[in-house]
């Protein structure tokens, strides 16, 4: 039977085994306490004041850039669906999810590890899935049949990221209508992902430090962990629950709050021992769309109007130049 895991060590063993690529930094891994992140309960919409109910949310992406989200309106039947999904897809061997035209996808929707890295600090022992919602539709199983409880995730999924969206607009007093006349359903994406049983020796994150390119991103992931976000300085692991929904600020929502909101910087953690699953759904525009902050009379604007087109040619150009996504620092007026 043919392997399903990324031939990680045999495609960059000098990474892993030339002692000047190790990271050879214990602080890589260190963590200064578990955490829950913030509970939002949809339900309570109903019961208390708008405003006040608003106000805990926009707390919660002002002081954290996360939170989590519960009577979200998904049902858990489509996370279960998914997960055997996922599962169905990432068991398949290797070979075969690389090659072109997996799952009538493109060649680049699969992508694992980094070629680019110099050395395991920038590696991912990781597998995912990057697919635009566009193409979901595509997707065929080993039958040709469609993959609909993917296709409903993201369904689902971009409902919510709207209405999170328009109620965190709402608190910053920017029109509701922005993000339905900006955020098409085509422009956003969808990644899932897989982390492996990584071995501690090896010293090499599941996903490195990073924050997203969005509005907002609606994560699903299983009971397994090992998310952590940096606040304060330190970095946090959030403790798991799939009972919930995560929601975390993008890059653009920052840019667009004028610094309100947070978009916080976060990584992955792969287990030693069992495999983690999680599917993400980034809430992004169309590349035309264009992102100015809003001022008012005590804070102007700290970030320069620009398009997503722009932002994202951006990071592209200080990825090839660097290494590294440089980020909203690149807008900054």
């Amino acid at each position: 039977m043919d392997d399903i895991e990324p031939p990680f060590e045999e495609t960059y063993p000098t990474l892993f085994h030339n002692s000047t690529a190790r990271a050879n930094d214990k602080t890589l891994f260190a963590v200064d306490e578990e955490c829950e992140l913030p509970l939002i309960d949809l339900a309570r919409l109903n019961f208390w004041s708008f405003d006040q109910w608003i106000e805990e949310m926009a707390e919660a992406a002002s002081q954290w850039g996360f939170f989590q989200v519960m009577n979200h309106g998904i049902p858990q039947k489509v996370f279960e669906s998914m997960r055997k999904e996922q599962m169905k897809i990432f068991h398949q061997p290797f070979r075969k999810k690389s090659e072109q035209n997996f799952m009538n996808l493109s060649a680049d929707s699969y992508r694992w590890g980094n070629p680019k890295a110099t050395c395991l600090r920038q590696f991912l022992w990781s597998e995912a899935f990057h697919i635009p919602v566009a193409d979901i539709s595509k997707l065929e199983d080993e039958s040709n049949n469609p993959r609909s409880s993917i296709g409903l995730f993201a369904t689902k999924a971009a409902n919510l990221a709207e209405r999170l969206a328009e109620y965190l607009a709402h608190n910053l007093r920017i029109k509701s209508s922005y993000f339905r006349d900006n955020c098409l359903p085509s422009s956003s994406y969808l990644r899932m992902n897989r982390y492996p049983p990584c071995p501690p020796s090896f010293e090499v994150l599941g996903l490195i430090p990073h924050t997203d390119s969005d509005f907002l991103t609606i994560l699903y992931q299983d009971h397994v962990g090992g998310l952590q976000l940096k606040k304060d300085g330190r970095w946090l692991s959030v403790k798991p629950n799939p009972d919930v929904l995560i929601v975390n600020v993008g890059d653009l929502f920052q840019a667009l709050s004028n610094g309100v909101y947070k978009s916080v910087e976060h990584r992955v953690v792969s287990h030693p021992k069992v495999e983690r699953y999680s599917v993400a759904y980034f809430y992004c525009p169309s590349y035309e769309a264009v992102i100015e902050s809003t001022e008012n009379i005590i804070k102007p604007a700290i970030y320069r109007k620009f398009s997503f087109r722009e932002y994202k040619q951006q990071i592209q150009e200080d990825v090839r130049a660097t290494g590294n996504k440089v980020g909203l620092s690149r807008f900054l007026l």
